[in-house]
Parts: structure tokens; sequence; C-alpha cells
């Protein structure tokens, strides 16, 4: 400790800045704490911190700086956008060169890429970094992932590591890397997130709809589940909320509108993985299924004007089936992370970040919504080969999806058949499929592209010929009266 100096500051608290500042407290750090409204201030500190000596107060934002050893390291916990830039304009006549600006709150990335070299151009550093695990994370250990200005680290290195959660006596939080890269990361993780929930939900409506089982013995079946492979937070508060029944005993899970909201980070980055060239279908699909969720009124007047499939009870091997369907969630699973990591490493090379996938995937180990076992695996692989192209080319990951590649086809063929939409499952064997192929009809679309637009197309090396030379952007007057003039394209 400096003297009476804290450590650092936090700006915001909201039930998150409150349980951060508490939890930093409890780690041995000095916390001053400020709030835009002062009273809160004093509020936190004759309640919720009351007696905490690492935590004082400040009720003004000159005085918050006077109270912060060097260099000064300040959290920001406030709404993303225009408040956190209104925060730094307050801060920047108090601080010196070299003090840190810490933004942890749900920011967009490009907003953080700007922040950092706004700042770095004053002298001043800037992290941007993601804070999951809500007020559990928060109050006892989140998964931190911070970017930005790489100077900062080793001042906030210590405070962020022991106050994130720990997996294995390992800090759920590492470096991330340059510019806006950390809430990149938040971002993504965001989006798998989408996908880890959208999955569960698709083999939640197999097991009612198309096996018929109550809320009780999907609960069971998903509790044998989180003791396997797919042993996650998001597989046991799953369990937890098909057993909480209403006061006349029905699940409340069937009582809740099924219409899906969405704060926008899956929507980020399925826009950004579109931006890239990049296919990450599986968090694409899992932000158009709220989409379409949201669509009630529409979807209730389409029940009853168009007909499916008549569903049969089924008939086969039921515990045969729930295995399958196991392995077709974890194989879906391999998969959306797989996209995740491939989004990470086009994102590295766009914006010139130096990415520690490895890292990352310890980061969400513990203390956040994705958390699982399955992380443990992807940590060893990239700790394995740093410069992996794609977690399908890992031994371990290669053979779980073989092994699961019968069982994930027949749920959904059967799903298929029932009439029960699967979209993060299909896409999921969709892609797998597309991924292992190495030739696919999209020679065909740019025929059909050099055909209407002569959009020109590339051709094969080894079926060269005088009319097709190699290398070049070639255009072909399909009809015999057009021209030979070819239209410009780009590349995905």
């Amino acid at each position: 400790m400096s003297g009476e100096l804290a450590n650092i500051g936090l700006i915001g608290l909201a039930v998150m800045g409150q349980n951060l500042i508490l939890n930093m407290a409890d780690k041995g750090f000095k916390v001053c704490a400020y709030n835009r409204t002062t009273s809160k201030v004093d509020d936190f500190l004759n309640n919720e911190a009351k007696g905490n000596a690492n935590v004082i107060g400040a009720h003004s934002i000159k005085e918050l700086c006077e109270k912060l050893e060097r260099p000064r390291k300040i959290i920001l916990l406030v709404k993303a956008g225009p408040a956190v830039d209104s925060f730094i304009e307050q801060l920047e006549p108090f601080l010196e060169k070299g003090d840190i600006i810490i933004d942890g709150g749900n920011s967009h990335y490009p907003d953080s890429i700007r922040r950092t070299k706004e700042l770095e151009a004053k002298g001043l550093l800037f992290v941007g970094s993601g804070v999951s695990g809500g007020e559990e994370g928060a109050r006892h250990g989140p998964s931190l992932m911070p970017g930005g200005s790489p100077a900062a680290w080793p001042a906030i290195k210590e405070i962020f590591q022991k106050t994130a959660a720990q997996a294995l006596g390992e800090p759920c939080c590492d470096w991330v890397g340059e510019g806006g890269s950390g809430h990149y990361v938040k971002m993504v993780h965001n989006g798998i997130e989408y996908g880890d929930m959208q999955l569960i939900a698709e083999a939640y409506d197999i097991l009612k709809r198309g096996l018929g089982c109550h809320e009780s013995e999907i609960a069971e079946i998903f509790d044998r589940w989180n003791k396997g492979v797919l042993d996650s937070f998001l597989i046991e508060i799953t369990r937890d909320i098909l057993r909480k029944n209403d006061d006349d005993g029905e699940p409340i899970v069937t009582k809740i509108l099924d219409k899906a909201g969405q704060k926008g980070t899956g929507k980020w980055t399925a826009i950004n993985a579109l931006d890239l060239g990049c296919p990450v279908t599986l968090i694409g699909e899992a932000v158009f299924a709220r989409c379409l969720s949201a669509i009630k009124d529409e979807r209730v007047r389409a029940s009853k004007a168009i007909a499916g499939p008549e569903r049969e009870t089924f008939s086969g091997n039921k515990q045969q089936f729930i295995d399958d369907l196991e392995q077709a969630l974890y194989a879906s699973k391999i998969i959306s992370y797989a996209q995740g990591f491939i989004l990470f490493r086009e994102a590295a090379k766009e914006y010139g970040w130096n990415l520690n996938n490895g890292g990352i995937a310890q980061m969400w180990r513990g203390g956040c919504i994705i958390k699982s076992v399955f992380l443990a695996d992807i940590t060893k692989a990239f700790q394995k080969d740093a410069k992996l192209e794609s977690l399908l080319f890992d031994d371990f990951f290669k053979s779980a999806i073989e092994k699961a590649q019968p069982g994930w086809r027949r749920v959904v063929a059967q799903s298929t058949l029932w009439g029960i939409p699967i979209p993060a499952h299909t896409t999921a064997l969709s892609f797998f499929d597309g991924y292992r192929s190495e030739q696919l009809p999209a020679s065909l679309i740019q025929a059909q592209r050099d055909y209407f637009g002569a959009h020109t197309f590339r051709v094969i090396p080894g079926k060269e010929s005088e009319k097709l030379p190699l290398d070049q952007d070639v255009h072909v007057n399909w009809t015999g009266r057009g021209g030979n003039v070819s239209a410009s394209t780009y590349n995905a």
C-alpha cells in the first residue's frame, strides 16, 4: 500500500461496480469509489462497504484522482457509448503521463480502438477490458479480458489477475492484445454465448417435442450431461431452470413467452464476421433464431395456416437417441468455438493484433457465462500449437468430432423429419461438411456470376487451356452475344 492512497479507482456504483470494488478490496487492494450522483458514494460506504478499510470514497473527479497512487489506474463501469467519452474528457485535466483509464463496460471494439489511439497521443494509456460473469462474477471472480495499450499491463496485471476467477490455480485473466482487442474478445465471447444458448434450447425442444419428455425428466438428462463432456455453467443453470415450478406445480419455463431478447453483441459478432468474410455461421443462426422468435404473432398465424409433417411417436431406442443428442450438442459446440477462433485469426490479421488464443481460452474457463470443462481442451490445443490454424486440426477435437458424427447426423435427420427447427445444429453440421470438402459448388456460382455480370473467375491449376489461362481473371462470352469487358469484383 502507498500510505493512504488507493491502488485503483472505480467510477460507476451500479451493481457490477459495487461488487467489483468489494472483490478487489477482499484481495487486499485499496479502492477509491466515485459515482456521478455522489450520494451513491456515501450510500455505498455506509452500507455495502461499511467498515471496509480498503474502500474509500471521492465526491469529485478531482478528488478521485488526488487519492490514487501513480500511475493512476481508473476503471469506468458506466453505460457504453457517450458516457465513457464524457468521463474520459472529465478525467484528462487531472491525469499525468502514463496514467491508465480502463473501460470495463460493454463497449463496441471500434470505440476502444479509437480511444486507445486518442489517449496514447496525449501520453495516457487506455485499456478496454471485457468483464464477464454478471453480478456473481464481479463479486467473487469474473473473467477479465484486457486489451489496449500494452504498457498498461504491468501496472494492472496483479490487480486484474488476483481479482479474476481462478481455474485450477490459474487466473481467468491474461493480456489479450493491442487496441480494441479486449472488447473484441468480449464481443465474440457473447456471440459464442448466443450460440451455446441456442444449441441448448434446440436440445430441449427435441427432448420435449420429439421424445415427449417432461421438464423434470429433461432436467435429469441435463444433470447427467453436466457430469460429462458438456460440463458447463449453461448446462448447469438449464437443469436448475427446468426444475423450478410455479405454485401450481407447472414448470415456470413453460409459462415464459417465447420471444427472445438481445442486446446486440451477438449481432455485432455476426456483422463483423460478414465484414471479414469469415464463415461464423452458428452465431449468425443463433441471432436469426432470436429474430424469428420475436415475430410471435406472425408465427401463431403461420402455425394455423401452414401444415408440417405429422409427428409420430418416437419408436426407436430412446436412450440411444438421448446419447446421440449429447454428441450432437458436443460436436456443434466444437464447431461454434472453432468458428470463433477462426474469427480471432482473421481479426488479428485485419487489425494488426497479436492475439493470445491460449490465454483467451484460459480466461473463459471460469467466472464467465460460457465457462466449461471443454475450454481446458482448447487451452491445451493452443499451448501445444500457438499458431493452430483451426481447432478441427487438433488431434483431440478431430477425434471427438469424428466420434460424434454418427449420432450428430441421426439427430439432425430425425429432427428434420419431425419438423422441429434446429438451425444451430444444422448449420454446424453443414459447416463441418463444407470445411472438410476439397471441392464445393462455388465453381457453378462463379460461372453464374460471370454469365450475368461478367464478374470473371479463376481456373483450377492443371485445368488451364488456351481459352482458360491460369492465374488470371477469366471472362467467357457464354452466349456469343456479349463482349469481352469484365466487371470488377471483390473477395469475401
